[in-house]
């Protein structure tokens, strides 16, 4: 077990455990893992094989078994047990060397070298294989006017020649978290498995030449025979609005029919996934909700392939999905969802409906990957007080506990420990949250409290995070608050309801409640605490400083401030107007909810922290935060970031986030003398 991870050198040199494929015959599983590329600048991952025994069955080593520096993404099976992974590594077979973005790959289940078997010019995205006949689909990015790839190459040479990197728009979105969307717009490709060991895929089909941007972040699923191509369907709505639909494609001829969705179907549908028989598509179904009726919602839908009826699977339970997965024999779906600060892995009678919870602990569950013998269910768990790891779960159990597998992750040793704390709200809502406290603190030797607030804001602060991890605060010192109030999801759809369209005010009211019981206890000092957030966690933030001065300090990142603006600079506004409205049309929950309008009041020193490719809470959100604090005089700094997004995610960039953090919180609370971060 790793003792010393804390420290921020060692911190960013950790193996992370991103995600989990099984192999056909159940024997193996693969992950991909991140850790620092050769030149310490960056993250990379590489793909690893782990064994489905535990070692008390034999479970051998984790065996690394890709070593590129451009590193591998997303893991997949042919028929045979061959691997199929995404990367941009330079393929040595080509004529040319010039050749960019991401290609599909293919390692033989026998092992040996790895070789390219597909690519765009656009590069490879999503890909996914036929159970049975091993046909691949995968996504390629295509100018739109192209009509084949060499009309592709010829149209991206001649902007490239001409020095036009322009785009013109006439929809939604413009882009997407940290990218710009387009020039180039997904389409669908299909193609037969390899003939041998040495030959690629066979020639690609493009199934969706008219596709525009209906397939941005589409993830594709096959039938087990190849037959059928099903995947979301992004379709205009009016407004600069789309509503999600899904499609079947016939692989034969082209031919697509909606199978889920429908300009009068209140629900939009994605995420699909067949029965191994065929015969049924598991969707993803929900409500972004609307601004006078009920907030957003989220539920499973089973859907008929051949006829497209469909019905909702969680009818009677107010579970919002995450991950899910079929049995092998198509009878059972397990599915993870949030609930009471836990993420469990529950198993559904598809003939009944009947829901069993199958996981009991504390874990966070996700990448659910059920044997082919039916017996076990594979997992990555983790929880506040471990990362992401591989594990066994017995299928039939009922609040069972996981096998640990052997990981190819980093084991870690908390530097203290984990609890829960709860209160009441002061209109009777329970109201629970993690609390993370150091190894010394006690009656005699109270700790510092940070209060986090969670992003979303519709999530539940229920597990590991790399990007914001409070055993690094632990380690010196402090006690860390993680509340899971209005808007958290995993306590029902009322929890929503509270605080729908009063971000603000409900909120706030409970992450008081829940700070006041974290103070009132003997091993928390009271007068030494601070606050911090991230994306809606900071806007929070922003919105605390406004309305009290208990804190000694409050760290505001990614944060929404002057929410009218806001509202048209995000990437896709719609979503964002089902709830607030537009600020000409409907500006009651703009002055409601606004924390720029309490500027004045603000009293306690701020950090600002934003990136400037963060287009989800642009920089301006940050940029007039700032100046509205300079211009009210308060003890405020403004940690920027020119080529970071919505989250800080380079290893030199991270060091210096926790640094600048750890540096304000000793002036502030600690009332030590500022000292700013060697390389700031």
């Amino acid at each position: 077990m790793v003792r010393s991870w804390y420290e921020l050198s060692e911190y960013v040199q950790l193996r992370r455990v991103n995600g989990l494929s099984l192999s056909p015959d159940g024997t193996r599983l693969v992950a991909p893992v991140s850790d620092l590329a050769p030149d310490g600048r960056s993250f990379r991952n590489t793909l690893w094989e782990i064994d489905a025994r535990p070692e008390s069955e034999g479970g051998t080593a984790p065996r690394r078994l890709t070593r590129s520096t451009k590193g591998e993404a997303g893991a997949g099976f042919l028929p045979d047990g061959s691997l199929l992974f995404v990367s941009g590594r330079p393929d040595p077979e080509a004529e040319s060397s010039d050749e960019s973005g991401s290609a599909l790959w293919l390692l033989p289940v026998d092992g040996g070298e790895a070789r390219q078997i597909a690519s765009t010019h656009g590069g490879v995205g999503a890909f996914t294989v036929a159970r049975e006949s091993g046909l691949v689909a995968f996504t390629g990015r295509v100018l739109p006017r192209s009509e084949d790839q060499e009309e592709d190459a010829e149209a991206r040479k001649a902007r490239k020649e001409a020095g036009v990197t322009a785009i013109l728009h006439e929809a939604l979105p413009v882009r997407s978290w940290d990218s710009d969307v387009g020039p180039d717009h997904p389409r669908l490709f299909v193609a037969e498995p390899p003939r041998d060991e040495d030959s690629r895929l066979g020639d690609p089909r493009d199934l969706t030449p008219d596709a525009g941007l209906s397939l941005l972040g589409a993830s594709p699923a096959l039938t087990p025979d190849g037959s059928t191509l099903i995947t979301s369907w992004s379709v205009p709505a009016g407004g600069g609005s789309t509503r999600g639909e899904v499609v079947a494609i016939d692989t034969a001829t082209g031919e697509r029919r909606t199978i889920a969705g429908g300009p009068d179907e209140e629900l939009e549908f994605g995420g699909p996934l067949v029965s191994p028989d065929g015969t049924r598509v598991l969707l993803h179904a929900g409500s972004e909700g609307s601004y006078d009726g009920e907030p957003r919602d989220h539920t499973l839908w089973l859907t008929d392939l051949a006829t497209g009826v469909g019905r909702d699977l969680l009818a009677d339970h107010e579970l919002w999905p995450r991950d899910y997965a079929w049995s092998a024999d198509s009878s059972t779906v397990f599915l993870v969802a949030d609930q009471n600060g836990r993420r469990p892995v529950f198993r559904v009678d598809v003939a009944t409906g009947e829901l069993t919870r199958v996981t009991g602990d504390h874990g966070a569950y996700s990448e659910l990957a059920p044997s082919p013998d039916g017996r076990y269910v594979y997992a990555l768990r983790d929880a506040w007080d471990a990362p992401p790891a591989p594990v066994r779960l017995d299928a039939d159990a009922v609040d069972g506990e996981p096998t640990p597998l052997r990981t190819p992750g980093s084991e870690l040793s908390m530097p203290g420990t984990l609890t829960e704390i709860e209160t009441t709200a002061d209109d009777g809502t329970r109201i629970r949250s993690w609390l993370v406290l150091p190894e010394e603190a006690s009656e005699e030797s109270p700790a510092p409290l940070m209060l986090w607030v969670h992003g979303g804001p519709y999530m539940s602060f229920n597990g590991w995070t790399w990007r914001w991890n409070p055993w690094l605060l632990a380690a010196r010192g402090y006690a860390v608050l993680l509340p899971d109030p209005a808007l958290s999801t995993g306590y029902g759809q009322d929890m929503l309801r509270r605080a729908w369209g009063k971000w603000g005010p409900r909120t706030h009211a409970d992450v008081m409640a829940i700070t006041d019981a974290a103070v009132a206890r003997p091993d928390i000092d009271a007068e030494r605490t601070a606050m911090m957030g991230g994306s809606f966690g900071g806007y929070m933030a922003n919105w605390i400083a406004g309305h009290t001065d208990r804190f000694k300090a409050i760290v505001s990142h990614a944060s929404l401030w002057q929410l009218d603006g806001f509202s048209g600079t995000t990437d896709y506004p719609p979503v964002w107007e089902r709830e607030f409205g537009t600020p000409l049309a409907q500006p009651e929950r703009y002055r409601l909810n606004s924390p720029h309008l309490s500027a004045d009041r603000i009293r306690t020193p701020m950090l600002v922290i934003h990136g400037d490719k963060d287009y989800r809470v642009p920089i301006g959100e940050g940029l007039r935060l700032w100046r509205d604090l300079l211009l009210h005089e308060v003890d405020a700094k403004f940690l920027y970031f020119p080529d970071e997004n919505h989250w800080i995610l380079t290893p030199g960039n991270a060091k210096i986030w926790y640094e600048t953090i750890f540096a304000f919180l000793d002036h502030h609370v600690h009332g030590k003398e500022w000292v700013k971060p060697e390389l700031l």
